[in-house]
């Protein structure tokens, strides 16, 4: 999926977008009356990689183009094996700035527990099973293709 094919809708949820990523809109997709706790999770862009050679200063982020439709399909698993929680994540490509926002996902439910538990396998399936790729730019004006196994 190259930067035009992606949704660009500002404020959407559960999906691969080249607009900024907008936390409060996740947060407010999960948000029912009868949820007591609501967990959250940004990656950002950092400014240092240990495989790095010298300081990062952004990242391009690619997608296959069944990207959006694999991270829906993981959305909706999630949201059968955890009824009692509603779900929320997007995953931003294009070039990305340090600080930039590249990964949010929200969870809310009654009870914190299954709302933590819920989250972290949310985002750890989207990083696993999304077909999105990074390539990292250094001070130095040096590129690598990283997390690519």
């Amino acid at each position: 999926m190259n930067e035009n094919d992606a949704n660009p809708g500002e404020g959407a949820v559960n999906q691969v977008a080249t607009a900024p990523l907008d936390l409060a809109a996740h947060v407010a997709a999960v948000s029912t009356g009868s949820c007591g706790a609501v967990v959250t999770f940004i990656g950002q862009v950092r400014d240092h990689d240990p495989d790095a050679a010298g300081q990062v200063t952004g990242l391009d982020y690619s997608a296959h183009p069944d990207a959006g439709r694999i991270l829906s399909e993981i959305v909706a698993r999630y949201s059968r094996e955890y009824p009692q929680v509603n779900l929320s994540v997007s995953h931003r490509i294009g070039h990305l700035d340090v600080g930039d926002l590249a990964l949010v996902a929200a969870a809310a439910s009654a009870h914190r527990a299954v709302a933590f538990e819920a989250c972290e396998r949310l985002v750890e399936t989207v990083k696993l099973e999304v077909p999105i790729w990074k390539k990292q730019y250094e001070v130095d004006g040096s590129t690598a293709w990283v997390g690519l196994t």
